[in-house]
């Protein structure tokens, strides 16, 4: 089995608080993939995104689901892949903070290792294009 890493590191024009709202809240984090994102359990704790959340990416029985691991507010979100997947040991840490200028810096990784070999550059290539893409139209959606 391969292991693979997707580092991703953006800064933005717009406050914090306003890109973690946009990436902490399930359906609009589906704007920003642009692809059908349902919250099917909410959190327990005050943020129904929050810690035990979780998210169904995908249409109809076609799709992944993915748990919410750490939720701190305006800082950090972790999950985790928690369905049937042609990958294994899905790790993915979205980390927000200021920056000098006060803007907003991102720090997006995702790990994973693959089952099917081969198969984990196909999906880390997506994945990357896929999250590259959706992370330009933050300052519009956010």
């Amino acid at each position: 089995m391969a292991r693979y890493t997707i580092e991703i590191d953006e800064t933005f024009d717009v406050p914090r608080r306003k890109v973690f709202a946009l990436f902490a809240d399930h359906q609009r984090f589906g704007q920003l993939l642009g692809a059908p994102v349902k919250r099917i359990r909410d959190s327990d704790q005050a943020d129904p995104n929050g810690i035990g959340s979780v998210r169904k990416i995908g249409i109809g029985p076609i799709g992944i689901e993915e748990t919410v691991l750490s939720f701190e507010p305006d800082s950090l979100i972790e999950y985790s892949l928690t369905s049937m997947s042609p990958i294994r040991h899905h790790h993915g840490r979205i980390w927000f903070e200021d920056t000098r200028d006060g803007k907003t810096r991102v720090k997006y990784t995702i790990s994973f290792e693959d089952i099917i070999p081969f198969t984990g550059k196909v999906v880390s290539s997506a994945l990357e294009q896929g999250i590259r893409r959706g992370i330009k139209r933050v300052p519009k959606l956010a």
